[in-house]
């Protein structure tokens, strides 16, 4: 990868507050105002294989920035409860996919592992009851090392779970205080270690910048024991500090929090360590061995973002089932309610429990094509775009994202040369506002969104 060049100036200039398009349209374009008939018509056009993403949305305690749809409890009926819902929405799900195969299957929350090993073994039955999982598929699962013994990780193994991602953080003691996520390091090397030794495939650890008295020295010690760690993939967040949105946020202590420059500091310090110790920089936040499939995805020219970030899989081809997940099937989008109440009272009146909505038009489908392609390759051939899309002229068609890459081609950040537009090296960090010059929704709510470092 060529070199970065870290201006912060950059910051002020840039750092607006934009999307990170696991889809586009964003989720914030969903409309309650929405014809479920759609969902049946989009699957049904589907390709053979999809991926298929659960929501567990419990937790024993909070994370004061976590942002995600979660409920804190310590009753673990309320997850048996949860499962027979599940098993509802599976069964209403079941007659649509019919001949449909999974060839990609994730566990996300939430806490997935708040379940209990008889719990796990019961989700995993439901699932190969009402779909058909491919052999090869891949099975994946986040984890919160504090709630994963030595025996459920032996279990998630003999239920074919053959992907692991451990929520980290960081490793600074008084960074994980300030959050309320302390976590022992010799815990997470031990955890690493087993799951290395009891054959899954990948391993992913989570890193977020920008938490609370995160300084350059300590996180470098993180990052580096990271490296130690040899994972096959890493995740590096950029926190995002929107208490209006996430009441728990409110706990963080707004001077305790890096400044931009800062945050931009600890981002340079992450990137040139991993990219050093020879990963892959996937892009915005994401790390991978050359040899990992995500990184051979992105050689190739196969890779692609959905709403669970860059995948190897199908970026219009995934079903979300539980509270709160989102589904992209086909060009059309559809969320599921956000509130457990709601959640049940659907799934007891034997309705999909979705809440909103929103179907592509071909406006739509040509920005998320291009979007898709800058944010996973950083680069687009024009010729071949508009031959695929069929656009007369990809300028006329763009004349206002013209407009506005303008500041970014002065800077070094993009080029358009030969037909082609190519984000630079610089470019990479930016990729989400360079993005945003093509996106026709933005105006929309941008407020609700982070910054994009």
């Amino acid at each position: 990868m060529q070199t970065i060049k870290w201006d912060p100036t950059l910051i002020s200039k840039y750092n607006i507050n934009g999307p990170r398009y696991t889809s586009y349209p964003t989720a914030l374009s969903l409309s309650t105002d929405f014809d479920q008939g759609l969902i049946q018509g989009a699957i049904s056009q589907s390709p053979d294989e999809l991926s298929l993403y659960l929501h567990i949305p419990f937790c024993h305690k909070l994370c004061y920035y976590c942002g995600c749809n979660k409920v804190i409890t310590r009753h673990q009926h309320k997850a048996d409860t949860y499962l027979d819902a599940l098993a509802e929405e599976m069964a209403l799900f079941a007659p649509l996919l019919d001949s449909k195969r999974i060839n990609q299957l994730h566990l996300g929350g939430g806490t997935p592992t708040f379940l209990t090993e008889v719990q796990l073994s019961r989700l995993m039955a439901l699932l190969h009851k009402f779909f058909t999982i491919n052999a090869d598929a891949e099975i994946s699962i986040e984890i919160d090392p504090r709630s994963c013994s030595d025996g459920k990780l032996r279990h998630l193994s003999t239920l074919g779970f053959n992907r692991v991602s451990f929520g980290v953080q960081d490793l600074d003691e008084k960074v994980q205080i300030a959050i309320n996520r302390v976590q022992d390091t010799d815990l997470i090397r031990h955890q690493v270690q087993l799951s290395r030794e009891l054959g899954f495939s990948s391993i992913n650890l989570d890193l977020i910048y920008g938490l609370p008295f995160q300084q350059p020295a300590s996180f470098a010690k993180t990052v580096d024991e990271i490296i130690r760690l040899n994972p096959h993939r890493i995740s590096l967040f950029s926190y995002a500090h929107i208490p209006d949105r996430f009441a728990a946020q409110r706990k963080i202590d707004d001077s305790s929090l890096p400044d931009a420059p800062r945050k931009l500091e600890l981002m340079q310090l992450a990137i040139n360590r991993f990219v050093a110790a020879g990963y892959q920089f996937i892009g915005m936040d994401h790390f991978a061995r050359p040899d990992d499939t995500l990184a051979k995805a992105q050689q190739a020219g196969k890779l692609q973002r959905n709403f669970q970030g860059y995948t190897t899989a199908g970026q219009d081809a995934l079903i979300g089932l539980g509270v709160s997940s989102i589904s992209q099937v086909s060009g059309v989008l559809w969320q599921n309610s956000k509130e457990l109440p709601a959640y049940y009272a659907a799934i007891n009146a034997g309705n999909l429990p979705v809440e909103r909505g929103f179907s592509l038009n071909g406006d739509d489908k040509i920005r998320a094509a291009l979007i898709s392609q800058l944010i996973c390759h950083f680069e687009l051939d024009i010729e071949g775009f508009s031959q695929q899309w069929h656009l007369a002229s990809f300028w006329h068609y763009f004349a206002e994202a013209l407009e506005q890459l303008q500041p970014f081609m002065e800077d070094g950040l993009v080029e358009v040369y030969d037909g082609r537009i190519n984000v630079t090296a610089s470019g990479r960090l930016w990729v989400r506002s360079i993005c945003a010059c093509f996106d026709a929704y933005l105006t929309q709510g941008q407020q609700r969104y982070s910054k994009v470092v």
